[in-house]
């Protein structure tokens, strides 16, 4: 009995993993007084994992803000930036990242096959010069890039990341987090479709997304504005409500908020969702992403 109760004592001591955001916006930035519930930065989370180890979704421009943050700790720096894709609104924040500057920061990227890519050319390309005053070989930063978790599941600290590709525009890529403490998976910019992109239709996210304690999923569009947005690479809350009830998720998340979407419609696309769960008896706590906030799993 002592034993058991130890063991019991010590999976309780186990820590969570935290994913906080610090951009929820999609497309472009949308500061102003309508977006103050939800937040007006574009794409980025930071994923805590139980080791303490700092992993970074994507770098809009909600990353200055992280930047900041980590560099309040007055430590050295050593993440990993996962990409999903190199669209603007995902890399934009790049070169305001403050750690990029130091070189105690070691930064490196995986995810998207492109990723390294996107965040080189913010600063300079070869289609146009002068965009930017400093290029990326300026940065005092280590960075460096490697092929995973397409190539292969990739662990970090004993955090499982697998890798799943987005049905969006330009490809991307989609992740899931597997810990002791749970499983959180993260599908932004993704356009759920019964027949999509091989190993990118709607139960291919279904088999990816099965009994996941956290489901972060791009929910840009209501059905209604579906017709004129087909193909544009994001899903209406219908189809997310339905991959979270089939994927068996115990919370969903909705994100990558329409720019033009103000405070009061994104609760009221929450609201909708939960009209759905509640009328398929479906018991999945659903809520819109907020700048700011933390959750654990």
């Amino acid at each position: 009995m002592v034993q058991f109760l130890l063991k019991l004592l010590g999976a309780r001591a186990q820590p969570d993993m935290k994913i906080t955001f610090w951009g929820t916006r999609g497309s472009i930035a949308a500061p102003g007084t309508d977006t103050l519930i939800y937040g007006g930065n574009t794409t980025c989370l930071e994923v805590t994992t139980a080791s303490g180890r700092t992993i970074v979704i994507d770098a809009g421009s909600g990353v200055r803000q992280l930047g900041d943050s980590l560099l309040a700790k007055g430590e050295p720096l050593d993440i990993y930036l996962l990409m999903t894709h190199i669209h603007w609104d995902h890399v934009m924040g790049f070169p305001f990242f403050g750690p990029i500057f130091h070189s105690t920061t070691r930064i490196t990227v995986a995810g998207s096959s492109r990723g390294i890519e996107g965040l080189r050319h913010v600063f300079n390309n070869k289609y146009m010069d002068g965009t930017w005053p400093i290029s990326f070989k300026d940065l005092k930063a280590h960075i460096e890039h490697i092929d995973h978790p397409i190539q292969g599941p990739l662990e970090i600290d004993g955090t499982e990341i697998r890798s799943n590709r987005l049905q969006h525009p330009q490809g991307g890529m989609g992740f899931r987090f597997t810990e002791r403490s749970g499983a959180f998976v993260f599908l932004t910019d993704n356009e759920l479709m019964e027949k999509g992109w091989v190993g990118a239709s709607f139960k291919d996210f279904a088999a990816f997304s099965r009994d996941a304690d956290l489901l972060v999923h791009d929910c840009q569009y209501v059905p209604e504005e579906m017709d004129m947005r087909h193909g544009w690479g994001h899903s209406d809350l219908a189809a997310v409500a339905r991959l979270a009830m089939e994927a068996n998720v115990k919370r969903l998340m909705l994100f990558h908020h329409d720019p033009w979407r103000k405070d009061d419609q994104v609760t009221a696309m929450v609201e909708r969702c939960k009209e759905i769960f509640d009328k398929a008896g479906a018991a999945v706590e659903v809520d819109g992403a907020r700048e700011g906030s933390t959750i654990c799993v």
